[in-house]
């Protein structure tokens, strides 16, 4: 099935809308085809501040009828205990708001950006979207990330080439508890060395310190940055290491 069949079908949608390259083609295609069309982001604290900017700039550039949810994840202690299904329960309070801010505004239809590439049997979240009846459209099209980031660039949408970004409870270790203090660090660290230029990177927190994890060819980058690297994130971590086996892996 392609998008503009889709929405023929389903023409009044409302989309979970995260700022990140897969969610942004899905409103831009739902824009393009549907009738009417509204989305949500939910704001947590597993968000850093510059996904909720990234939105709201695509909903000013597009016109796009956007409401921001706030929701305090922290309170939840399946999620907080950070078990290794705790995605499972994120998305059941995330898609829970959306659900029920989206049925008092009329729509039923929900629709969410997983593509052809997520790994279903990888992702715990993907059983609660099923279980809400959340339908994927792009996955559906058998559309994958790199097929995704090609159309967003050949329709000029800014998000085309942004970098994957897994929230920022995937840095804690399984089983470790998630406090709003680690998610500060976290956020802070990575939008530091975001500010030197590297991407595709992750600070992972370990007993205090942090596994720094960056992606192939940026090891010249992050070794003029080293010093300064250091000193930043040696106000937030009692120690600092630079994964180097797992550097494609993040």
């Amino acid at each position: 099935m392609k998008l503009e069949e889709f929405f023929k079908e389903y023409t009044k949608v409302a989309i979970a809308f995260s700022g990140g390259c897969d969610s942004a083609y899905l409103t831009y295609a739902a824009i393009k085809y549907a009738r009417e069309v509204k989305a949500y982001y939910v704001k947590t604290a597993f968000q850093p501040e510059f996904e909720l900017e990234d939105a709201l700039k695509f909903a000013k550039e597009y016109a796009l009828d956007l409401s921001v949810i706030e929701c305090d994840i922290l309170s939840v202690q399946d999620v907080a205990n950070n078990p290794s299904n705790r995605c499972y329960f994120c998305k059941n309070q995330i898609f829970g708001k959306i659900l029920g801010k989206a049925n008092e505004d009329g729509y039923t239809t929900i629709l969410d950006g997983t593509n052809a590439s997520d790994d279903a049997s990888d992702r715990p979240g993907m059983k609660a979207l099923e279980e809400m009846k959340v339908i994927s459209p792009l996955r559906l099209a058998g559309l994958s990330k790199s097929d995704i980031r090609a159309l967003s660039r050949e329709a000029g949408l800014f998000t085309w080439n942004k970098p994957a970004y897994a929230c920022l409870a995937t840095r804690v270790p399984t089983g470790e508890k998630i406090t709003g203090e680690i998610l500060n660090k976290t956020e802070k660290a990575e939008t530091y060395l975001a500010s030197l230029g590297l991407i595709n990177f992750r600070v992972r927190y370990r007993d205090g310190g942090a596994l720094i994890q960056i992606a192939d060819g940026q090891q010249d980058l992050y070794n003029q940055n080293k010093d300064k690297i250091e000193a930043e994130l040696g106000r937030y971590y009692v120690n600092l290491k630079l994964d180097e086996k797992l550097r494609d892996k993040i």
